[in-house]
């Protein structure tokens, strides 16, 4: 009986059915084409090695292909074999012109936080990075390896963030994630398993970290805060801490060198646990950088970060310097196993390169240059809107008249412009606090050929 596969050279499944070896192979193929199975241009197996896989004679194969190519379905060229044929699409009824108009929700700028400039990711330097990794790797690179990660990346994040972060960071101690929110969910795990049902959280912030807690069965608590910033003295009972101690978001201030000191200080008193996420701490203009919170104690804090922001999100490449009495915690609930061997190869050797830091130090520049500009255009056309949040990071906060928040948001949705208000991160239990009406401007999203329209079209909208 003939095999339906044929996989020599190229696969192909085929049934011949029907009386006639000949004829029924004509019929499956022919079936093949007009049901799209088999698309334009696709080539065919060679006769000989299509009748080798099927079982039956070279002669039948040519003849069901001389049929079909006689019938339009296939065509038969000299050096380039047997392909199936173009077939002119049915031409489509004209359609009215949609109105010019724009529609809400379909952004022609894109200013939302969270995003670098995704045309900027450094290709070339990461295929060559990509290529000296996958030759200098060993065999056994590519199997299951240490639920920690390559510790070609670990060794290589240890040096970096040490030089660069200010975090003590042993290589045993990291564990790559697939993510910020790869390890948020294994830290998470750990946490119901030592008891606790809440993490105290900063008032603003993301919600899709609160959802992904609260998905896990933890509750999310806000702390108090005040025109300063999160205020660390709400903590009270809290066995463990969720901040962004270099970087608030989306408020954009640094947490202030008393409240790390006391945050430091609850963590040892009541043997909590601080996550910090440092999401963004490789971009700063105006001040010097602010270490990682991690350095005042590495007992007590979990320093999380990420590649998302200095290369892009995409990547889904994350880290985790754990205290020692944490690891063997994370490992039991998963670790690197979702994480690529070649992408965590690859980025060990950008880091050991250099190009890490070559491309970051070039972001900073480019990014430095929008903040500046976004800064000059506002002072000359909305001088009523006060810019906070910049000395560091991709995005800047601007303060709006009260009450203006919501209308500021409708009317850059009708210019196309995709932009959040403040009140879009802040937590629901944050309760009587006061109320801020800003934008959070993600000045690092838009790639550079779109960043003028986006500033014009911010201009417009604002009072």
């Amino acid at each position: 009986m003939a095999n339906p596969w044929a996989t020599f050279g190229i696969d192909l499944h085929v049934a011949p059915a029907g009386p006639g070896v000949r004829r029924g192979l004509t019929d499956a193929l022919r079936e093949a084409v007009r049901t799209g199975r088999l698309a334009p241009g696709a080539r065919l197996p060679s006769s000989r090695s299509l009748a080798a896989d099927l079982g039956v004679a070279r002669n039948t194969v040519a003849d069901a292909y001389a049929d079909l190519v006689a019938e339009g379905w296939l065509t038969a060229r000299q050096g380039s074999g047997t392909r199936v044929a173009e077939r002119a699409s049915a031409p489509r009824p004209p359609q009215r012109s949609a109105p010019r108009r724009r529609e809400p929700g379909r952004p022609a700028y894109n200013l939302y936080p969270g995003t670098p400039d995704l045309a900027s990711f450094p290709r070339a330097e990461w295929l060559r990075a990509a290529r000296r990794a996958l030759t200098a790797a060993p065999a056994d690179a590519l199997g299951y390896g240490d639920p920690r990660g390559r510790v070609e990346l670990r060794a290589a994040l240890a040096g970096y963030l040490a030089r660069a972060r200010g975090v003590r960071a042993d290589p045993d101690r990291i564990v790559v994630c697939n993510g910020f929110a790869g390890g948020l969910t294994l830290l998470t795990e750990v946490l119901l398993a030592r008891g606790l049902r809440t993490l105290a959280v900063e008032p603003y912030g993301l919600d899709i970290h609160w959802d992904l807690v609260a998905r896990s069965g933890l509750a999310t608590t806000p702390l108090p805060y005040d025109d300063r910033g999160t205020r660390v003295d709400g903590l009270g009972e809290a066995r463990a801490v969720l901040l962004n101690p270099s970087h608030q978001f989306p408020l954009g201030g640094a947490l202030r060198p008393g409240h790390r000191a006391a945050a430091v200080d609850w963590a040892r008193r009541t043997g909590g646990l601080i996550l910090e996420d440092d999401y963004d701490g490789e971009f700063r203009y105006d001040r010097q950088p602010v270490g990682a919170l991690q350095d005042l104690d590495p007992d007590h804090v979990v320093y999380l970060g990420t590649a998302s922001k200095s290369l892009a999100p995409g990547l889904r490449l994350g880290w985790m310097v754990l205290p020692p009495s944490l690891v063997a915690e994370v490992l039991e609930r998963g670790g690197a196993g979702e994480v690529g061997v070649l992408d965590q190869l690859t980025l060990a050797e950008f880091l050991d390169s250099g190009a890490y830091d070559r491309h970051v130090r070039a972001a900073r520049l480019r990014y430095r240059r929008r903040r500046d500009a976004l800064v000059a255009a506002l002072a000359e056309r909305a001088p009523r809107v006060r810019v906070t949040g910049i000395a560091a990071g991709l995005h800047a906060v601007l303060r709006l008249p009260p009450g203006t928040e919501q209308a500021v948001v409708r009317a850059a949705a009708w210019q196309g412009l995709a932009v959040p208000g403040l009140a879009r991160f802040r937590h629901p239990l944050t309760g009587a606090a006061p109320r801020t009406d800003a934008l959070v401007v993600g000045y690092g999203t838009p790639p550079d050929h779109a960043w003028n329209g986006a500033l014009e079209a911010l201009c417009r909208v604002l009072p």
